[in-house]
């Protein structure tokens, strides 16, 4: 018989996991909506880059708002106001037939995405033991590979037939039974414990994160969550557009990239197995090179093996080091600045959230080739992995204060 605290864990991690999918749908089905928008609305490549990029001001905007939220609000609600947000800014964005309506539905979609990621995983983070915080996290990352899946059949089956319009309804609707759900969750037991002992103002808070004790965490968070949101952006945004631009239809790139985001799944498994063996720092650094190696062979690959290969591996580390990304970043902060500094470290990589695509539509409509474009992300990534391992302290096993 399972105890009591486990049962709660499980069903913690499913509902915030459901949440996670779902934000993970909309961003997965977004590449295969974007090339699909191509045909229909004869956009250019800068209108497409804009689409992905508008999402991210949205993420950065959401991210920063809501993580300071969090902080005097509490986990819960901002979990319950952010996936709202989502869920309706999805549904309507199936009725819009212009560009501009649809980039404005967009931003808000990314606002209630870019504040429900770093939030859920520090209430993940705030209610697991300090043994298994890093496993569950990044288990509860591995909704994403999920979402992505789901996206891609969807993309896949649906989007071809009956248009993208019909894609985003399937996926709004699932969304509004999590929120049903969530409305039944705790709050986190550590944030209710601190937070009438210790308040602080947003001015306090922000100041925390540069004080010197903190100051060397945040400059960690913030350069490799640039690097890596900047890279994931402008590479899976514009995945299935790369392989029609490679000479694949646009229903075979879409097959292609169903094979990709399968090797998601096994990329956060290892990555919570030696997570709690190795350490954060270690999954991080090792699994960021694996991206950057993964990015230069994709970039330059001229066969179809080469080319699934490489997609395949680029899917398993990228999604790997996302998974001990959401793991280390809480671990950083105390938890009345904790909501405040994952917010405001994904807050900045959702900056290169948006120049990521746009880099990319404006290097594609000047005729720089894949191969070039794909450099700019691996040199990125490494930076990334750089930082993590000059400026960032293991915290396996630390206690939360």
């Amino acid at each position: 018989m399972k105890n009591k605290k486990e049962i709660s864990t499980r069903r913690l991690l499913g509902i915030a996991g459901m949440g996670w999918m779902f934000d993970a749908m909309d961003v997965g089905m977004l590449s295969f909506i974007i090339a699909a928008l191509k045909v229909e609305w004869n956009l250019t490549p800068g209108e497409m880059g804009w689409i992905g990029s508008i999402n991210s001001i949205g993420m950065a905007v959401g991210a920063l708002i809501f993580g300071l939220m969090a902080d005097r609000v509490g986990r819960k609600n901002v979990f319950i106001i952010t996936l709202l947000l989502f869920s309706v800014g999805s549904g309507l964005s199936a009725l819009t037939t212009s560009l501009a309506a649809f980039l404005v539905l967009r931003f808000f979609i990314g606002a209630g995405l870019g504040g429900e990621l770093p939030v859920a995983s520090t209430l993940v983070s705030e209610s697991v033991s300090a043994e298994r915080r890093g496993r569950i996290v990044v288990l509860l990352e591995s909704f994403w590979a999920g979402g992505w899946l789901v996206a891609a059949v969807i993309s896949y089956f649906i989007i071809p037939k009956f248009g993208w319009q019909i894609a985003l309804v399937i996926s709004a609707i699932p969304a509004l039974y999590a929120l049903y759900l969530r409305m039944g969750l705790p709050d986190s037991p550590r944030f209710t414990a601190v937070k009438e002992k210790h308040k602080t103002s947003m001015r306090e808070s922000l100041q925390k994160l540069f004080s010197k004790e903190y100051g060397r965490q945040t400059a960690m968070l913030w350069i490799v969550w640039f690097c890596v949101v900047f890279s994931y952006y402008g590479m899976f945004l514009w995945l299935p557009s790369v392989m029609v631009m490679k000479g694949f239809s646009l229903i075979k790139s879409f097959q292609y990239v169903l094979i990709m985001t399968i090797a998601q799944l096994p990329g956060y498994f290892t990555a919570a197995w030696f997570i709690e063996k190795f350490g954060r720092k270690f999954v991080l650094v090792v699994y960021l090179i694996g991206t950057a190696i993964s990015a230069y062979f994709f970039g330059t690959a001229d066969t179809t093996a080469m080319l699934m290969t490489s997609g395949i591996l680029l899917s398993f580390f990228n999604l790997g080091a996302w998974g001990g990304l959401y793991a280390y970043s809480p671990e950083q902060y105390p938890t009345i600045i904790r909501g405040t500094g994952t917010g405001f470290a994904a807050a900045v990589g959702r900056i290169g959230g948006v120049l990521g695509p746009l880099l990319v539509g404006n290097l594609v409509a000047k005729q720089v080739s894949i191969s070039s474009i794909f450099i700019i992300f691996c040199i990125s990534i490494l930076i990334g992995a750089f930082a993590v391992f000059i400026l960032g302290k293991e915290t396996k096993n630390k206690e939360l204060v």
